[in-house]
């Protein structure tokens, strides 16, 4: 069984959810901080989902080889399905993240998407189109907008779901280029082929670290695109409901990432993409009081 801690059963949730709350502070601190300024009882819940969606995430590291990452994805799928064998709940994630949809009526076909979706992960194909691009983002990062709203609003409609796809795909596509250094290491491209082939740029460029001007511009094209995104995503802000205005603080930090990546000794390749810590926080407290 994946990622199998081993002691859920015995500790109870308590644990699986201390144990989600840890994953998350190391390995997604953004989505840490924000949920800080959630509302308290949400926030165990909160946790579990985006624990979730970090090992989801990390099956490709995690995996000998895609087959292997196939078959961990599977589990998961089997998980929320109710068709894995053994003690689902032996898995801390898995027990927090059944809690989590259990309380707030979750539907389990958004994280079956969320997982089908990070079979890309698993290989090196390219992405095509920027409409694949959008796509990847709104069946990951988009799901989990979506999904905290409902959380946060304990499972009732809080609206907003042209909202939540808006801002997934503008955190998302920022995230992939904060990530294109790291990605191109292990051999991956999430950029899509259609810009990189207007600048021509080729996968073998950006995977051997030769970059250059022209992925330099294709960056741009799509630091443009995830601007778009945010501003729809502002426009459409009003259709949320007030009580699930925390669910979206992320998006508060999409602007400063961008902006960062457009100094002049930016490389694309090379440059890692970081706030300070205060930073990061008042950021998202500025934006917690607007929507408080």
């Amino acid at each position: 069984m994946p990622e199998v801690e081993g002691r859920t059963t015995e500790t109870g949730l308590a644990f699986a959810q201390s144990h989600c709350e840890d994953l998350v502070r190391t390995g997604d601190p953004d989505r840490y901080y924000a949920t800080l300024f959630a509302p308290a009882a949400a926030r165990p819940h909160l946790f579990a989902l985006y624990a979730f969606s970090l090992t989801i995430a990390r099956v490709r590291e995690a995996a000998s080889n895609s087959l292997a990452g196939e078959i961990r994805l599977q589990w998961w799928r089997d998980a929320l399905q109710g068709e894995a064998r053994g003690d689902v709940r032996a898995n801390p994630v898995a027990a927090a993240l059944e809690e989590a949809i259990r309380v707030n009526r979750l539907g389990r076909q958004p994280f079956v998407d969320l997982i089908d979706a990070r079979v890309f992960d698993l290989y090196e194909d390219p992405m095509p189109r920027v409409n694949d691009l959008e796509g990847y983002c709104g069946e990951t990062a988009s799901a989990l907008f979506r999904l905290a709203s409902l959380v946060i609003g304990n499972g009732t409609e809080p609206g907003g779901a042209g909202a939540a796809g808006h801002a997934g795909v503008a955190y998302g596509i920022t995230g992939l280029l904060r990530a294109l250094p790291w990605h191109a290491r292990s051999g991956q491209v999430y950029l899509p082929a259609d810009i990189l082939g207007r600048y021509g740029v080729t996968r073998e460029d950006i995977v051997t670290g030769r970059g250059g001007p022209g992925l330099r511009r294709a960056c741009a094209d799509l630091r443009d695109l995830a601007r778009q995104h945010l501003k729809a995503f502002e426009a459409a802000r009003p259709t949320i409901a007030p009580s699930a205005g925390a669910a979206f603080l992320p998006t508060a930090l999409v602007e400063p990432y961008l902006a960062a990546m457009e100094r002049a000794s930016y490389d694309p390749l090379n440059t890692p993409v970081e706030l300070p810590r205060w930073r990061r926080l008042w950021r998202l407290w500025r934006a917690a009081r607007r929507v408080g």
